[in-house]
């Protein structure tokens, strides 16, 4: 029997696009079943750089937001550059697929609001060419865009090496009926041939609202932090998936008392605190909530049954509502994996 979610929840699933199809199919196939339509958005993201002096690239990739007829939204359907395992990174671009590459965020963002992500590789910077007053320049398959002075703004480049493929779909946030929703998308994936990536995680971002009290920020950590490695076991870890890592020290040390909520933002500062870890507290340590007020839960191993990802959603939630309770979340004993299913389940009886 699968699970019953009660939370808000929203979804991201890592999947991978066989030779020959992309998330872009994926996109049209789910909006043609449903009625819908397709709209291109571009994804933020970064990258090492190989040029010397500069750590990494931002860049703009493509997705695809599918809404319903009515409007309201379906998913989107984004790359995401830790899916490497099957790609040819020698595979030539394919017809339609590019990039922009900058090296500021700032630049990024306004390129983002410029550019459109479903027009052509040749012309897609020429409306932030417009805003500068200068002209985009082609070097054999790139386009280059300068400012006046000849400093380099952005780049645009052929999407080469399969990257089309990777495809993170990623959900509205799901109030009720979770694995019918689910299902909807991806029992389509499959039937295109859609895999689970090496690599592959499923996150889950939860509302961020309740975890503010300084009291349910410390449990948290004290979850992800005491029990990562029993948790990491119970829910099936990827070993394979890449930006997970546990709590920073400082912020572990702060919940061995009763912190105050500024004393654990301190911690996480201290502590260099980023989204890249096993759980993303970032949105619920700062005093102004982003618009994405949500608890991120990053350990989840890759999956394309809903159901599967139902039911590890239903045991989080269950230790979620753990960390609800006012009394601190103590160190696991000798036999962990019992006891975190020993929690969950006393939850489960509270909610009956």
């Amino acid at each position: 029997m699968t699970a019953r979610l009660r939370r808000r929840i929203g979804f991201e699933i890592e999947l991978m696009a066989p030779p020959g199809v992309s998330r872009r199919t994926l996109a049209f196939d789910l909006a043609g079943r449903c009625g819908g339509t397709v709209r291109p958005v571009w994804h933020h993201d970064s990258e090492p750089s190989l040029v010397p002096g500069l750590g990494r690239f931002l860049h703009l990739t493509q997705g695809f937001e599918v809404r319903r007829a009515d409007g309201t939204p379906l998913c989107t359907l984004v790359d995401d550059v830790t899916l490497l395992a099957g790609l040819s990174p020698s595979a030539p671009a394919v017809p339609g697929w590019f990039r922009l590459l900058t090296d500021d965020r700032r630049l990024l963002r306004l390129l983002a609001a410029q550019c459109d992500p479903g027009g052509s590789l040749a012309g897609v910077l020429e409306p932030a060419a417009r805003l500068w007053g200068t002209e985009v320049q082609r070097h054999g398959s790139v386009y280059r865009l300068d400012d006046p002075g000849g400093a380099t703004i952005a780049l645009a480049a052929p999407l080469t090496g399969e990257r089309e493929r990777p495809c993170e779909l990623i959900t509205p946030p799901l109030a009720a009926d979770h694995h019918k929703a689910l299902a909807e998308l991806l029992e389509p994936a499959r039937e295109l041939g859609f895999t689970v990536p090496r690599e592959a995680a499923v996150h889950l971002h939860l509302d961020g609202g309740p975890f503010r009290a300084p009291a349910a920020l410390a449990n948290l950590v004290r979850l992800f932090a005491y029990w990562r490695e029993p948790l990491r076991a119970l829910l099936a870890t990827n070993p394979a998936c890449r930006r997970l890592a546990p709590l920073p020290e400082q912020l572990v040390a702060a919940v061995s008392g009763n912190p105050t909520t500024d004393e654990l933002r301190q911690a996480a500062r201290a502590g260099e605190l980023t989204k890249f870890f096993d759980v993303n507290l970032t949105q619920v340590l700062t005093d102004t909530p982003p618009v994405r007020d949500t608890v991120e839960v990053r350990i989840l191993p890759g999956a394309i049954d809903a159901g599967e990802i139902v039911d590890r959603a239903g045991l989080v939630e269950l230790l979620l509502d753990r960390c609800l309770e006012p009394e601190p979340i103590p160190a696991p004993p000798a036999d962990a994996g019992a006891a975190l299913l020993e929690m969950a389940a006393e939850m489960l009886a509270l909610r009956d």
